[in-house]
């Protein structure tokens, strides 16, 4: 796990990556995943480009997760299938679990009801201090991960939306929680729980 920018090619993808997640349920490898995608235009977008993108952020994301994790992503209701995207995301992205074990939860703790943007550049700016080399990023790389973070928020169904930023309840399946237990994915439970 690390500060990477690679989020900024999409939010949870909830759509694509129940595709993706089936064909590595079949056994497919990776390079098997991308020709499958593209050969059928399984996630739908217009260009390869994107498509090629999304595809290798899925795998990214969902690579390393057992079948059982899968499964709830292929199968779930929407609601598992999100709860399950959301944990894999926080996973793979340091952005985006310390954004939410941080700086959401002490929202939840001090009763903060809605971020803010500010919230966002001092959380970018202390996660400079520790990795230096996100500094060089542009400004519109920043923007983009922070787009894309509250984007997952929302989706996730943290936040009411992208434009209120309001923090709404959030009840961490049970089934989902038992899973990332028996996985011993702390640091994913902590954050998700915090927000319960």
């Amino acid at each position: 796990m690390s500060f990477n920018g690679e989020i900024v090619a999409g939010s949870l993808l909830i759509r694509e990556s129940r595709s993706v997640a089936e064909l590595l349920l079949l056994g497919l490898g990776p390079k098997a995943v991308h020709e499958r995608v593209s050969a059928d235009n399984s996630l739908q977008k217009r260009s390869p480009a994107t498509a090629r993108r999304q595809t290798n952020l899925i795998l990214a994301r969902l690579q390393g997760l057992d079948k059982r994790f899968l499964t709830m992503i292929v199968s779930g209701s929407q609601e598992l299938a999100t709860q399950a995207l959301f944990a894999a995301a926080i996973k793979h992205n340091r952005f985006l679990g310390d954004f939410v074990g941080k700086v959401v939860c002490a929202h939840w703790r001090t009763y903060k009801p809605a971020l803010t943007k500010l919230d966002w550049n001092s959380f970018f700016e202390e996660c400079a201090a520790i990795d230096p080399e996100i500094t060089k990023w542009t400004e519109t790389t920043h923007a983009k991960i922070r787009q894309v973070v509250f984007r997952i928020l929302a989706e996730a169904k943290v936040i009411e939306s992208t434009r209120s930023l309001r923090l709404i309840p959030f009840a961490l399946l049970p089934e989902l929680k038992r899973l990332l237990r028996d996985k011993d994915e702390w640091y994913v439970l902590r954050c998700l729980e915090a927000l319960s």
